[in-house]
């Protein structure tokens, strides 16, 4: 694997930052925002220097019940061979549910949800691992994720987990250190025994990024300084192995460029901490402890075994299902108003909800910020609004659209004079396969109109 060095998350608000940062070896870029054929002239510029450019996708869904688009691999595919990347990054999460499979309407996350630590989930997701490695030019390196709540009836760790995945594919890793501060305080998982479970020999590189709690929940908002604990879990892992990189993520509420050279600094005093206090005495890594066996995780000895004797098999749509309908259940209760399945908190099922319809509702803003500013203060209250019971089903472009349109059959007008006629202006400027200004009648009813007036 590529010795990476020191990085930082490349984002269009802060490229200019990122280019006149001195010491910077490479940078990530999320995929979905980049168009192959369009690429920003900054990372051009980088890439000329020799900077190295890795994709970072979020919208595959490995752990998904269905198997991996093919369209979407395409295009991650498509973006590590026009940026010349030594490798593709993913998560191992799922962001979809429903569907044919589970005979269910099909539902998004727009976010990044816990797959159970079951066997089963664990068939899935090697199973889609594999094909979206065949798929690829580069090698894929899959990413833990942090998350607000926990499966019920979970039969691994997440070292035991991550560390079946990786024998069985031979996937290569990224490890998110505040994902594991994350389930730390939020599921009482202890950095320290997941990062002795995990194969770290086959670790690709390492996410570093800051967030917050509220309420006793640790909110991964990757828009906050890089916290201590953060930083020493780092350190214990830089103790453990050298990491091939290791990467600032920055993805809001963005600081001056000297309070980031400043946080990545943090980040290599950190390394070099870890690497002085030399590798842990913690016996070969290239083996598995009795910890990581079958018996360590909750199934028999001979279920263990015969996990990684069928280590390449696929996952028979019978487990898929299955897998499906406890993904299809979860994900109805947390945007579509369903009730909680058996086994889950749901006083944590609440927060995750409403953190995933703020988290939907700052996207859409993004996506299209003409309608933060018709609608002013009304927006975010107006889009909580639309969204309760309203679940995302085609993207957050699509649902920028199906909000606008939600506006225009339901609100009377508007607080300020004009805001209706604007909202449906925007909506149908987007709303079909071309822009509504591009095309032929309606060029010529303007000008014809400008003519009429004297413009």
């Amino acid at each position: 694997m590529a010795r990476l060095g020191t990085g930082v998350g490349w984002r269009p608000e802060i490229a200019d930052v990122v280019e006149s940062m001195p010491g910077i070896d490479w940078v990530e870029a999320v995929s979905e925002n980049l168009c192959p054929g369009h690429l920003p002239d900054s990372l051009l510029r980088l890439r000329e220097r020799g900077v190295t450019v890795v994709p970072h996708g979020v919208s595959l869904g490995l752990g998904d019940a269905r198997r991996p688009d093919a369209g979407r691999l395409a295009a991650l595919a498509e973006r590590a061979e026009v940026l010349g990347s030594p490798l593709v990054t993913e998560h191992i999460a799922f962001v979809r549910a429903g569907g044919a499979l589970t005979a269910s309407p099909p539902l998004e996350a727009g976010h990044l949800l816990p797959v159970p630590r079951t066997r089963d989930a664990l068939d899935v997701l090697c199973e889609n691992v594999r094909i979206a490695q065949d798929a690829l030019p580069v090698p894929l390196a899959v990413e833990n994720i942090a998350a607000l709540v926990s499966w019920p009836g979970e039969e691994m760790t997440e070292g035991q987990f991550l560390y079946e995945l990786a024998d069985r594919t031979g996937v290569r890793l990224l490890i998110d250190v505040a994902n594991l501060h994350t389930n730390h305080v939020n599921r009482g998982e202890d950095p320290a025994e997941a990062l002795a479970e995990l194969p770290l020999e086959a670790l690709a590189y390492v996410h570093v990024a800051g967030g917050f709690e509220r309420d006793g929940v640790w909110h991964d908002s990757h828009a906050h300084p890089v916290p201590r604990p953060v930083l020493d879990i780092l350190t214990d892992l830089a103790s453990r192995v050298a990491p091939p990189g290791v990467l600032l993520e920055r993805d809001d509420n963005f600081p001056a460029g000297h309070e980031l050279e400043g946080e990545v600094a943090a980040i290599r005093t950190a390394v070099a901490k870890g690497r002085a206090a030399g590798p842990a005495a913690t016996g070969d890594r290239a083996a598995p402890p009795a910890s990581r066996a079958g018996a360590g995780s909750g199934a028999s000895a001979g279920a263990g075994a015969g996990a990684g004797a069928g280590a390449g098999a696929g996952a028979d749509d019978a487990v898929r299902q299955r897998v499906g309908l406890a993904q299809a259940a979860l994900l109805a209760a947390l945007v579509a108003g369903a009730p909680v399945p058996e086994g889950f908190d749901g006083v944590r099922l609440g927060v995750q909800a409403r953190a995933l319809a703020g988290k939907r509702a700052d996207v859409v803003a993004k996506v299209a910020p003409e309608l933060p500013v018709l609608l002013g203060a009304d927006y975010r209250p107006a889009f909580l609004a639309y969204a309760e019971g309203r679940p995302m089903t085609g993207g957050y472009r699509r649902d920028a659209l199906d909000f606008a349109e939600h506006l225009l059959r339901t609100a009377p007008g508007g607080a300020a004079p004009g805001v209706r006629r604007a909202v449906r202006e925007w909506w149908l400027e987007r709303s079909g396969p071309v822009p509504r200004s591009a095309r032929p009648g309606v060029r010529l009813a303007r000008a014809t109109r400008r003519v009429l007036l004297g413009r």
